[in-house]
């Protein structure tokens, strides 16, 4: 089985101190040893980054074009949290700051809500209650 001991997740921006400041009031801190002009290291949790690069120097590590995150979805970013009261904090300090709320999900065992940060890439916040999952053993 293969298993990682780090993520780090690059994302480019248009303008880094905006996203800084985005970030900086959900929360969010950020690793001075890996930022400059060109980018910043994110801190999501323990070992889980999200590289934020302005879209110019992250054009230097691929030939593919970049997507329109306002326009094109090339993945959704997924992040747990501890119980439903946290879902709803962290994407209402979200819009507060300036996203774009989606409609929130209830599948029963997991209470989803979902926002687009200001450079359009979708951020999906849950909780999952294993014991709810259907078909799971109840313990």
């Amino acid at each position: 089985m293969t298993t990682h001991t780090q993520l780090f997740v690059n994302l480019p921006v248009k303008n880094l101190d905006r996203a800084v400041a985005f970030y900086t009031q959900l929360g969010y801190s950020f690793n001075p040893n890996f930022t400059d002009e060109n980018a910043t290291s994110m801190i999501l949790g323990e070992n889980l980054f999200a590289m934020l690069v302005v879209e110019p120097y992250f054009q230097t590590f691929t030939k593919k074009s970049l997507v329109d995150a306002k326009t094109h979805a090339q993945t959704l970013l997924a992040v747990p949290v501890a119980d439903r009261a946290a879902v709803d904090a962290l994407v209402d300090k979200a819009i507060a700051a300036g996203a774009t709320a989606h409609e929130p999900k209830d599948y029963g065992f997991m209470y989803q809500r979902a926002y687009d940060d200001l450079d359009g890439h979708t951020w999906e916040v849950f909780y999952m209650d294993p014991s709810a999952i259907p078909g799971e053993a109840q313990q």
